[in-house]
């Protein structure tokens, strides 16, 4: 059976959120860069001291966009995927962890100046406890993007070969 119509909308519902975390992010990635809020003629030069890089905000905002386009694309493929009710539920739960679980420590590691690429904070600066919290949260993200993906290459190749034997 293909993904049911209630997984193939919360899918949809959950990477347009994604995606709004990444305006959201964006948002303080662009107010980074200006080191103000600048929204004229509404308010202009309102100095902001935001925390961390460059590179740490553009990564919170692209893993919304990256994240929440993928969860909209599974929703939207799910008439593609044929898998039974326990691997629609594995890959559905899979896609939701490392979707929201890759996104919001992105922007948490922007918010704090951290990684969360190692245990223990590594050769990387900002506290360590929430460095550890967020290369814990990490772990499900990972382990949920091996399985949707395992998951999805499933599922097309038995779509696929459920359509040439009813061909």
């Amino acid at each position: 059976m293909t993904l049911t119509e209630k997984r193939r909308g919360l899918l949809v519902f959950n990477g347009i959120g994604l995606l709004v975390s990444s305006v959201f992010a964006g948002w303080f990635y662009f107010f980074f860069l200006l080191g103000a809020i600048d929204l004229w003629p509404f308010f202009t030069d309102i100095p902001v001291d935001i925390p961390s890089d460059r590179r740490a905000w553009n990564m919170a905002h692209l893993e919304g966009i990256t994240n929440g386009t993928m969860l909209i694309a599974i929703g939207a493929a799910g008439g593609y995927i044929r898998l039974g009710e326990r691997a629609q539920a594995w890959l559905f739960w899979a896609a939701l962890a490392f979707g929201w679980l890759f996104t919001l420590p992105a922007i948490a590691n922007a918010m704090f100046g951290t990684r969360g690429l190692e245990f223990g904070g590594g050769p990387f600066a900002g506290d360590v406890t929430i460095n550890n919290i967020i290369f814990l949260a990490g772990w499900p993200a990972m382990l949920g993007v091996h399985i949707a993906f395992a998951l999805l290459v499933w599922g097309a190749w038995q779509h696929h070969r459920h359509r040439e034997q009813s061909a």
